[in-house]
């Protein structure tokens, strides 16, 4: 018993490790992210910090894996419809511009990632096949007849993919990009191709 308590602890220590990574570069930067300031403000050496994640690289893997786990289940099954698809996915986007820490962090940590003996690479490969694997899910659904076959929904997901993590590098270089905007426009596009005459616009709400 004594043995499951300590492994309680320690995981609920690790949690509270990772809620004041995510804040420090939420509040403060990427920047100011270094591990002596996150075991700073955690109230912990820095030698118990890594002790808890073994090096930097995994740490920022599990602060990533924290704040997809708390965005909740924005894409957690298909969505009904592209509208709905889109709306979500949006409102993540929109969320987006406002910790450009976090999304710098994301970047970074993708682009170093494609080493497979990075801490990162597995979470990343398999973060893009479940998202990419329930916007295909929407996208198949909303196939007319006369496209089912013609279409591949798993490049339309890749494509949004693709145009996301691009949209966020050019964002963080120009702040100035829409990246909404733009993603918005692509909606336009694939729905008008798609012939599913849904847009994300149709919402009043949205």
């Amino acid at each position: 018993m004594a043995k499951r308590g300590s492994y309680a602890k320690s995981a609920a220590r690790r949690d509270e490790i990772l809620r004041q990574a995510l804040a420090v570069i939420d509040a403060e930067g990427y920047g100011a992210a270094s591990v002596t300031r996150i075991a700073e403000v955690a109230g912990i050496s820095k030698t118990g910090l890594l002790h808890h994640f073994g090096t930097k690289e995994n740490l920022f893997t599990e602060v990533l894996r924290l704040r997809d786990e708390l965005d909740g289940s924005q894409f957690e099954k298909p969505a009904a419809d592209l509208g709905e698809m889109e709306r979500a996915y949006l409102s993540v986007v929109e969320r987006n511009t406002r910790i450009p820490g976090l999304v710098e962090l994301f970047a970074r940590l993708s682009v170093e990632a494609a080493n497979p003996e990075h801490p990162a690479h597995d979470f990343f490969l398999q973060r893009e096949k479940t998202i990419g694997d329930r916007i295909a899910a929407t996208v198949d659904a909303a196939l007319s007849d006369d496209l089912r076959g013609d279409v591949d929904p798993s490049l339309v997901a890749l494509i949004v993919l693709a145009a996301t993590d691009g949209l966020q590098q050019r964002w963080l270089l120009d702040p100035s990009v829409d990246m909404t905007a733009a993603l918005e426009t692509l909606f336009t596009i694939f729905n008008t191709a798609l012939g599913s005459g849904t847009s994300n616009r149709d919402d009043p709400s949205g």
